[in-house]
């Protein structure tokens, strides 16, 4: 999704027949491949690929890569080979040619769609898939995005400390019932569900996407944008966004990410700018309305 999320190990969930696989994947190749390098939990390696040429602007909030231009893209080894999973962000002139060469080299497309509304330029949400060789699913997925113009080169940075995050984070994590990171001056929270899905036997879990993603960005005065997507079974839909809407917070997208996960899962994506603690204690009350994974 959109954001960066907490990464959780998928180690005991693979077979030992798979981490032996993982061990003759040659990854530096499927790093040299993809143009990036891969941050590695367990046997999984997401590589990140944010929208940061992008000026994105919603309801006067200048959007932060991190809060909502997160593309991403993660491996892991399965039955000899590798699945791959992500999400590109992408301006509606880059979606066709982007999907095009996708699909000519094998890769399939999962979803395309908004997270939020709005927002300008309007940006959209392509969800990718396949298994096989790596280094060549890398390959695609690289030519694929330079029909766009993600950048691939890290941006200019100056000296100095990272970007502050001018909220109370120790009492939105307390809020939230975990611990949040900063990220590119965003506060993120990434929550699993207590039973993960599962695609193609392997557990989707938060490496490969499979959690709830909450993002804050200061707004100013104690107050946060918040975006991000719910993960959930049908029979939770309405229960969370009617507690979303009850904390006026707004359900910007109800969609699928993925094609063959049991059980069948839909994403909930919102959107709010208002109190950073009163929206925590609102997403909290929402959460609750689903199976998350004890966190306390």
């Amino acid at each position: 999704m959109m954001r960066k999320l907490g990464l959780l190990t998928l180690a005991a969930t693979l077979s030992v027949p798979a981490l032996a696989n993982a061990a003759e994947i040659d990854w530096k190749k499927v790093d040299a491949a993809l143009g990036k390098t891969a941050t590695v939990s367990g046997d999984v390696h997401r590589y990140g690929i944010p929208r940061s040429d992008l000026h994105v602007t919603l309801d006067g909030v200048a959007i932060k890569p991190a809060l909502a231009l997160g593309g991403w893209v993660a491996f892991a080894p399965m039955h000899g080979e590798a699945m791959v999973m992500g999400d590109l962000v992408l301006l509606e002139s880059e979606i066709t040619p982007v999907m095009t060469k996708l699909l000519d080299g094998g890769l399939d497309i999962t979803a395309v769609h908004n997270h939020i509304l709005r927002a300008s330029p309007l940006t959209f949400y392509m969800h990718v898939g396949g298994h096989g060789d790596p280094e060549k699913m890398a390959a695609v997925i690289r030519s694929a995005l330079s029909a766009s113009k993600t950048p691939f080169e890290p941006p200019a940075t100056t000296a100095g400390p990272a970007p502050a995050v001018d909220l109370d984070t120790a009492k939105l994590d307390q809020i939230m019932g975990v611990k949040g990171s900063a990220v590119g001056g965003v506060y993120q929270f990434a929550i699993p569900r207590r039973d993960p899905a599962t695609e193609s036997g392997m557990q989707v879990n938060t490496p490969l996407g499979g959690a709830n993603g909450i993002n804050f960005q200061p707004t100013g005065n104690g107050k946060a944008a918040i975006t991000g997507d719910f993960l959930v079974t049908g029979n939770e839909v309405n229960p969370l966004i009617r507690s979303l809407r009850a904390g006026n917070i707004e359900v910007t997208a109800i969609h699928s990410h993925m094609l063959d996960e049991q059980p069948r899962m839909f994403f909930i994506h919102f959107w709010a700018n208002d109190d950073a603690l009163k929206l925590a204690r609102n997403v909290r009350t929402a959460l609750e309305t689903t199976a998350i994974a004890k966190t306390q």
